[in-house]
């Protein structure tokens, strides 16, 4: 009887910590080619991921990131 109770106890723990931990994608504005950090994946059809789709844990890292992607750099 323990059991089930520790086991819904760690599951319910899993759910409720699942939303702290933020995905990060760099994206680009179809229209002005313009690259950013943002923290959902993009649902619209004018900005698509770059840097080989790679999801990013921290913003700082995404912003890092950014910076060595070839479309993202100034010309």
């Amino acid at each position: 009887m323990r059991v089930k109770y520790l086991i819904g106890a760690g599951m319910l723990m899993c759910v409720s910590a699942a939303p702290a931990f933020a995905d990060y994608y760099v994206v680009q504005d179809s229209t002005t080619k313009k690259c950013t950090v943002v923290a959902q994946m993009p649902t619209t059809t004018t900005t698509t991921i770059v840097g080989n789709g790679a999801v990013y844990t921290s913003q700082s890292e995404a912003e890092n990131a950014m910076k060595t992607v070839t479309v993202c750099q100034s010309k």
